[in-house]
């Protein structure tokens, strides 16, 4: 009796053509899709250089490490608002990222009664959705006074820290960053716990079947299996952090003068450009084109950075 393999019974069937000429369709369809988004990304590339080309003759990369924003005098440095972009989105990723996994981690793992489990699930996707502009009128309005007395504190037993060195007026750096930490922690805690359910379960029988305690488990060998994708869910954070823009410009204070003190009034560059594009004019255009093409520079590093971290994290836990 003639015993047939999987491939010569796929070699047997003659596919019609019509079908062919589906995935063909298919096919041409998907790289027609794609060029155009890669297209469209070279032209607000393109776009933005044509702008800022101006600016970067004139003043190169010295822009990035001046604080001066002087349109009178036309004199522009945008340190500050690097400063206060990549200080309040490191800084929220620090608080968001245990709060995220640990969620996940509680919702995933039947650490908690599935009344609440589901009921905490559903808080989370709630509060992504809420609008940035809700977020930035609730951080204004309870949020900081809120923090008020706990940032004055900081200040007087902390002060001669330069973090702290500069007393709280109402908004500044600190009540941004933790309006991002609101908007970014759905993000992570959605992203983990995806990636904590995609463990396979023999994995955690294997754990118990050793003899290793629950978070022995959790620690030694769930975390580790999605740690790839829990990693790409906190750079996919990060850029969003990097690039909000309503809710921080509301709380962070919108100054330009450079400060290292978290208390103290700040800016970044989503911020910046959110407020002086509509009415610049002239050679004010040119530098704030030259701020949007450092941002997405930023994004751009953190992007490339979040797939070689992915990529690493996922062949040595593969």
């Amino acid at each position: 009796m003639a015993v047939f393999e999987p491939n010569d019974l796929f070699a047997l069937r003659r596919r019609p053509p019509q079908e062919r000429l589906v995935d063909q369709g298919f096919k041409q369809l998907s790289i027609l899709l794609a060029s155009i988004v890669g297209l469209v990304l070279l032209g607000i590339l393109l776009t933005v250089i044509n702008g800022a080309h101006e600016a970067i003759g004139a003043f190169g990369l010295r822009f990035i490490t001046t604080s001066d924003w002087d349109p009178i005098a036309n004199r522009y440095g945008a340190f500050t608002a690097i400063y206060g972009t990549i200080v309040t989105s490191i800084l929220a990723l620090v608080i968001a990222v245990p709060l995220g996994v640990g969620t996940a981690i509680f919702i995933t793992e039947n650490l908690i009664p599935s009344w609440l489990r589901h009921g905490l699930g559903l808080m989370v996707e709630l509060l992504a959705a809420i609008p940035s502009v809700v977020l930035g009128l609730w951080a204004i309005f309870v949020m900081e006074p809120f923090l008020r007395p706990i940032l004055d504190a900081l200040h007087r037993f902390l002060g001669w820290l330069p973090f702290f060195s500069t007393n709280p007026m109402g908004p500044g750096i600190a009540p941004a960053i933790l309006i991002l930490v609101v908007m970014i922690l759905p993000i992570i805690t959605a992203i983990a716990r995806d990636s904590l359910q995609q463990v396979p379960p023999e994995l955690r029988q294997a754990a118990y079947g050793v003899g290793t305690t629950r978070w022995g488990a959790i620690l030694r060998v769930i975390l580790p299996a999605a740690v790839s994708g829990i990693t790409g869910g906190v750079m996919l954070a990060l850029g969003r952090a990097m690039g909000e823009t309503m809710a921080v410009t509301m709380i962070i204070g919108n100054s330009n003068n450079f400060s290292w003190s978290l208390l103290a009034p700040g800016n970044t560059i989503s911020s910046m450009l959110a407020n002086q594009f509509g009415e610049a004019d002239g050679f004010q255009v040119s530098a704030l084109m030259y701020a949007a093409l450092v941002l997405m520079i930023l994004t751009l590093v953190v992007n490339v950075l979040a797939q070689w971290i992915v990529r690493r994290l996922s062949l040595k836990y593969s």
